[in-house]
């Protein structure tokens, strides 16, 4: 049997520097390979190799993949979603070209498995608010959404053509505490817990009772893992799951910091990110991804809330 060796592209990025950490303590840190245009994260500094790989330069990704002898590819570079609105060319040729040149490398290369994440953007206004279920009705109107409602079909195609094991998440918003927030519209949930720290009073972007699902990094981690971790003969979609956490709202989390920080007061200010809020559901249905590799979520509001605010001043004194 070969061993494994992994390659993680955008590893600098928020989902990417956990997810590298907790590849390395699965695997080795020499057989995971972190990899990002922008410099080595400080988390990941000395823990494992690193090299500058661009995922648009399909020549360069190529010779990595058979120099480091690759047999799993985790693509985490992309655009999000707040981000991807202000240029929606670039986010579009960033999140496609990246993910078709990782899937030709994996089936030229016969490579054993591919992760690449999707998201809740894949839904739209038309999905159902509450408990949106893994198959309905899918119209993404931000460009994030419809590069990942795309790529979850590209990744579709290449496992029935091609047979290439490539597995996927659609992620709710997601909170850390280790990495900074990445342009997406959840992000204020991360951002919330930095000002409160700092300031003790945060404006939100968001109204206070914009529902979103969320969950905590924690949790990612492990649904990724897991994930990729199950026999083949368990994944039933080949587009995406979907994989939920909790759902709260701007005022219900601040409500919870003020338990710890009880002078934190927040502010509501709407901008763009809202109408892109708007257009997402309130709450998932995971019900395809707990049946098919047993999923469940550990973290509830009361708990990330204690987390982050207990490990978050290291980081940032």
């Amino acid at each position: 049997m070969t061993k494994d060796k992994i390659l993680v592209i955008g590893a600098s990025g928020q989902i990417g520097v956990e997810l590298t950490m907790a590849l390395r303590e699965i695997y080795g840190n020499n057989n995971v390979v972190a990899s990002d245009l922008r410099e080595e994260n400080p988390l990941l500094k000395g823990s494992g190799p690193y090299v500058s790989i661009d995922v648009m330069n399909k020549e360069m990704l190529h010779v990595q993949v058979i120099r480091q002898n690759i047999t799993q590819i985790y693509l985490l570079a992309a655009i999000l979603s707040a981000t991807g609105e202000k240029n929606p060319g670039l986010a579009w040729h960033l999140n496609m070209q990246g993910l078709l040149n990782v899937l030709d490398i994996a089936r030229e290369e016969n490579i054993q498995k591919v992760y690449w994440p999707s998201s809740i953007a894949v839904f739209g206004p038309t999905s159902p608010r509450q408990n949106c279920p893994q198959q309905t009705i899918i119209e993404p109107t931000t460009v994030y959404g419809i590069s990942k409602y795309a790529g979850e079909f590209w990744c579709n195609y290449y496992n029935m053509k091609y047979g290439v094991d490539v597995r996927s998440i659609r992620y709710p918003g997601l909170i850390s505490y280790k990495s900074a927030p990445g342009g997406g519209t959840t992000d204020y949930a991360v951002e919330i817990f930095h000002d409160a720290l700092e300031d003790k009073k945060y404006e939100s972007f968001l109204n206070e009772d914009t529902y979103l699902p969320m969950m905590y990094m924690p949790d990612a981690i492990r649904a990724t893992i897991e994930l990729m971790e199950a026999p083949k003969d368990r994944i039933s979609v080949r587009t995406s799951y979907n994989v939920a956490g909790i759902s709260f709202s701007p005022k219900e989390i601040a409500a919870e910091i003020k338990k710890h920080i009880p002078d934190f007061e927040i502010t509501y200010k709407p901008d763009y990110r809202q109408q892109i809020a708007n257009s997402w559901p309130q709450s998932i249905d995971d019900t395809v991804a707990r049946n098919d590799w047993g999923w469940k979520h550990e973290y509830d509001l009361a708990a990330i809330t204690d987390d982050m605010l207990k490990n978050l001043p290291e980081l940032i004194k």
